[in-house]
């Protein structure tokens, strides 16, 4: 499933994984997380798959992806 939204991956020292963030989703701040990048990457694409189709099962606007210059102001 192709999914044009924004992931955030970073290194947590304090939780010792990568934790990830998905800006569209605010409902959170961290949805997921990795021991690898490559695991945190994973679970991100599965976790959009599951808001997805949580928010069509609900009868939910998905939110609108945003582009570069949003993405950056937020931070």
């Amino acid at each position: 499933m192709k999914l044009p939204y924004t992931v955030v991956i970073f290194w947590s020292d304090e939780d010792n994984c990568y934790l990830v963030h998905l800006p569209e989703f605010p409902s959170q701040k961290f949805h997921t997380h990795g021991n690898s990048y490559e695991e945190a990457i994973q679970n991100a694409c599965e976790v959009l798959e599951l808001l997805v189709e949580e928010y069509q099962q609900e009868g939910k606007s998905l939110p609108q992806p945003k582009n570069i210059e949003q993405i950056l102001q937020l931070a």
